[in-house]
């Protein structure tokens, strides 16, 4: 068990990150909107990390980074994600549907460009040697778990709450939720900011994790990866964004060690070490096609309290 935790321990904490950025984007579909934005918070959480730990918190005792001063640094990227959220959000959330998500796309690439051209990002290079609280990947869970039960217990509560029911009155029918007092402006920068509070904390985590951030951490490739884990797993409930989070994490891991087994014909075996990628694109198209609503999907659930309930 050592040795398995030892050998794969980066890619769980990572399995585990994708998760909750999945959970991220799963918000602001709560209230029916499609927004890539996500990628953007990400890498701003992370740089605010990265150069909080190489610029200001440089003194230190030992040769590990402090956790307290990485608990700080995720507290500071989820706040200044969550009010830069509150202002794209009055801004970018009157549009709807794939004018949304092309606003969203342009936040990122802004970002992007200034991160670019910054000095204190360190432009096209990034920021080098983010240091370490941890000594090896897999003491990461220590952090990265308690976020991913936390969040997906924040969300699971929040789905049945009135804050949670108006944003899916919202999303089902905005006409009509607005016709009942529900205000859609205010519930869609609420779930907005909620989103980039979360992926702000989540960089700023993995920007310790990665031990380097650069521009290529917030790019459009990284938004449209975050959206397929919602939209492989599910967008319909808190789970959904979680299991594809984990899953297409897993899965380029997964083919590289399958083509590595003993007597698989070498053209195949060639194929599974270098094409994986397009493998599993191609696995995201299949499953995008024979699941339109995601691996799971509320009906599930509702089959699952069926089957316990003797009364039905």
């Amino acid at each position: 068990m050592a040795d398995f935790l030892s050998t794969y321990g980066s890619l769980i904490v990572s399995m585990i990150l994708a998760a909750m950025l999945g959970l991220s984007l799963y918000l602001p579909l709560m209230s029916g909107q499609l927004s890539l934005a996500g990628a953007g918070f990400y890498a701003l959480g992370g740089y605010i990390a990265a150069i909080l730990s190489t610029k200001v918190f440089t003194t230190y005792s030992g040769d590990l980074y402090p956790v307290s001063y990485v608990l700080i640094e995720m507290i500071v990227a989820g706040i200044a994600a969550g009010a830069l959220a509150v202002i794209v959000g009055i801004l970018a959330l009157r549009l709807r549907g794939v004018y949304l998500a092309l606003a969203t796309i342009a936040f990122v690439e802004i970002l992007r460009v200034l991160s670019l051209n910054i000095d204190i990002t360190g432009g096209a290079i990034g920021i080098f040697g983010v240091p370490q609280p941890f000594g090896t990947p897999i003491e990461y869970l220590w952090i990265a778990l308690p976020m991913l039960l936390l969040s997906m217990l924040f969300v699971y509560r929040l789905e049945r709450v009135r804050t949670g029911r108006a944003l899916i009155a919202i999303r089902e029918d905005e006409l009509a939720a607005e016709s009942i007092g529900i205000n859609p402006t205010y519930h869609k920068v609420l779930a907005f900011m909620l989103s980039a509070i979360l992926a702000g904390c989540v960089g700023a985590l993995s920007a310790h994790v990665l031990n380097t951030w650069n521009a290529r951490q917030g790019t459009f490739d990284a938004a449209i990866g975050h959206l397929a884990f919602v939209l492989v797993g599910g967008s319909r409930t808190f789970a959904g964004p979680v299991v594809g989070g984990l899953a297409l994490t897993l899965l380029p891991e997964a083919l590289r060690q399958l083509a590595g087994i003993n007597g698989l014909p070498p053209w195949l075996a060639q194929f599974l070490r270098e094409g994986r990628l397009i493998l599993y694109g191609l696995l995201i198209v299949l499953g995008a096609i024979n699941f339109p609503q995601g691996l799971i999907t509320p009906a599930m659930f509702k089959h699952h309290r069926a089957a316990k309930d003797p009364t039905t």
